[in-house]
């Protein structure tokens, strides 16, 4: 039989990941690249479209040189992206607008727009997501079309990120149903398409709004002159594949009613997989990769940020700290935490460092150090930053059991956060649920080459694919109830701290 190359392309936060799999999903080799963030201010921050480009293109080079991967055996592309990044494009594909991520904050006053004219309650009732500026590109769209008129009157087409490397491979616009979820414009409790409604209201050209297609649909044959160059052949089919999450969970086996997965990264998602969805305003609700399907989404925005920021501002010490065991970093940083008597002594963190999502959905929201005294040292900052992550997590799985009846017990874990033993123990334990962790570090780009697996005949549809994707565990975390008082307790402040403080970032911001 003839060898069969998949490849599945990410582009995540601030890095592209690229994965090749063969016909029977087996691992062939990755390659990965930084690119810049176009970040003028606290309240703007867009993908640089050349650079990522660059950096995608440098990544496929680097498979076939580096790792002898042949470029003629890759017979289909899949696309994974964050979500949302919103892109405009004239009628030729040239990028009008670089993608506007999740994290943008610019939009918040027509946010507040689609509130006024469309009814928080009758939007819910249609797209079963709630309006908040960056994280709805709907939002975004109209923050176009009222401060770049003439770019708005340009653009033929909006779209996501996979809609972007779509077009730049094959020529042709197209948007699939988890990425279309994320625009505050589409039916995601309904009929899956396009909402009139909302368009007319807003003042969104519905036709500006790319074709809606299945994350497993061909969108044609590769036509970039640098990949064809590479040996790629024009043959190659392009599928137009998912959001990140969506994709992730795929490979990790969330396909059916009451499959649950948190990702862990620069964000936290907890990921719930529905076919008979009652949706919730607490979560991010979209249609899943799985035809047929939804998946709830809790989306932590600044979980592993949160992280990177102690490392980079109180840590930088450990950076060449040498040890006799090896570790270097934010291992190190991890056992310093260890150290901590769990609860922080009365330490409690809200991990809001640039506006939240789920479940306060609030751009204003910052980050809250609460209970600090004349002996805290970086030792309880720290650990009460992984603490209060795992208090978010603890209140977005009790906000699932609500809205599904079922009893969530133990969950599944993936991505390089995940890995972390110190803070994978403090989650089970302030959670008071087993979890799994999976030896999967970067698994979008794996979903997107099963989506285009599938999308080319090679998989029979995406429960064969998911299910041909290794699962080893990297380690299992049983909870303790040791600490069990001292957690609730500061649970307790967690969940009030926000409600408390609300209204004060808003002062803190000058905002009326």
């Amino acid at each position: 039989m003839e060898e069969i190359y998949l490849l599945g392309v990410d582009v995540g936060t601030s890095s592209i990941k690229v994965t090749v799999i063969d016909q029977e999903a087996r691992f062939v080799a990755q390659e990965s690249a930084t690119y810049r963030l176009i970040n003028p201010n606290q309240v703007s921050i867009q993908i640089d479209t050349a650079d990522m480009w660059n950096a995608f293109t440098g990544c496929v080079g680097a498979l076939i040189s580096k790792h002898g991967v042949e470029p003629g055996k890759i017979k289909a592309i899949g696309i994974s992206s964050l979500c949302p990044g919103l892109a405009a494009f004239d009628a030729d594909g040239r990028v009008l607008v670089d993608p506007i991520i999740y994290s943008d904050r610019r939009s918040t006053e027509e946010a507040e727009i689609f509130r006024q004219t469309i009814g928080t309650q009758r939007l819910f009732e249609i797209t079963a997501n709630s309006p908040m500026a960056g994280a709805m590109s709907g939002t975004s769209m109209l923050w176009i079309k009222r401060n770049l008129p003439e770019i708005y009157e340009k653009t033929r087409y909006f779209g996501h990120v996979n809609t972007l490397i779509a077009m730049m491979l094959s020529g042709n616009f197209a948007i699939d149903h988890s990425n279309a979820s994320y625009t505050l414009l589409y039916e995601t409790a309904g009929r899956g398409v396009w909402s009139e409604e909302i368009c007319d209201k807003i003042g969104i050209d519905i036709h500006k709004l790319p074709p809606l297609v299945k994350s497993t649909d061909v969108v044609g044959n590769l036509i970039h002159p640098v990949l064809l160059a590479m040996g790629l052949s024009p043959e190659t089919k392009i599928v137009i594949g998912g959001g990140d999450t969506a994709c992730a969970t795929l490979a990790a086996g969330v396909v059916k009613q009451g499959d649950v997965c948190e990702s862990v990264g620069t964000t936290n998602v907890l990921t719930v997989c529905v076919e008979e969805p009652k949706f919730s305003p607490n979560f991010i609700n979209r249609r899943h990769v799985v035809d047929g399907a939804w998946i709830y989404q809790g989306a932590m925005s600044h979980t592993g940020s949160s992280y990177q920021w102690m490392y980079d501002n109180f840590y930088q010490d450990y950076k060449d700290y040498p040890s006799v065991t090896g570790k270097r970093g934010m291992m190190l940083m991890n056992d310093d935490a260890e150290q901590a008597e769990p609860g922080a002594d009365g330490l409690v963190f809200l991990p809001y460092m640039m506006g939240e999502r789920s479940p306060v959905w609030d751009p204003y929201a910052r980050g809250v150090f609460f209970g600090l005294s004349l002996k805290t040292t970086r030792r309880e900052m720290n650990r009460a930053v992984l603490e209060g992550c795992a208090y978010g997590l603890r209140q977005l799985i009790e906000m699932v059991e609500t809205v599904t009846g079922q009893k969530l017990t133990k969950f599944s874990s993936i991505g390089g956060g995940a890995k972390s033993k110190v803070w994978a123990q403090i989650k089970a334990d302030i959670t008071g649920r087993d979890i799994t962790v999976l030896d999967m570090n970067d698994m979008a780009p794996v979903g997107a080459a099963l989506l285009a697996g599938v999308g080319i005949g090679v998989f029979k549809d995406v429960y064969e694919a998911s299910a041909k994707v290794e699962k080893s565990v990297y380690m299992e975390i049983k909870h303790s109830d040791a600490h069990k008082e001292v957690y609730d307790r500061r649970y307790q402040v967690y969940t009030g701290l926000y409600p408390s403080v609300k209204e004060l970032y808003k002062v803190n911001l000058g905002v009326q």
